[in-house]
């Protein structure tokens, strides 16, 4: 008999995505906290967009946060990855980093993930 350890990240009462670690997992679920909040913040602005576009918008700028948050300090993101990509070689190895950039689901994972579970307000957040 096999054991097998599934993280799922449950948005709204619904399975979202299934993980094979932790950290996977809390990264994942990080990323859509991030959207949730961008979503609000630019739903008082005064844009016309649909929301679904709005919603696939934070979802894309969630995932990308590390190179919009350079951007937005100025800095260019290919010379931000730059940096980053030295700075990460010489300070700590891989394996210590703390945040995962984008979860990496296998294709059992996948299929046995919910396809179009996701309601407006928790793809907003996504």
């Amino acid at each position: 008999m096999a054991v097998i350890v599934k993280y799922v990240v449950v948005r709204d009462g619904k399975e979202d995505m299934i993980f094979t670690t932790k950290k996977e997992a809390d990264a994942y679920d990080k990323m859509l906290d991030i959207a949730e909040q961008l979503h609000d913040f630019l739903r008082t602005a005064e844009i016309d967009i649909t929301a679904d576009q709005l919603d696939d918008l934070t979802f894309f700028m969630a995932q990308r946060r590390d190179e919009i948050g350079s951007i937005l300090k100025g800095v260019a993101p290919e010379a931000a990855k730059k940096s980053r990509g030295a700075k990460d070689k010489v300070e700590a190895p891989p394996a210590m980093q703390s945040e995962v950039e984008e979860p990496a689901a296998t294709e059992a994972q996948a299929a046995e993930a919910p396809v179009g579970s996701r309601s407006a307000k928790s793809r907003a957040a996504a």
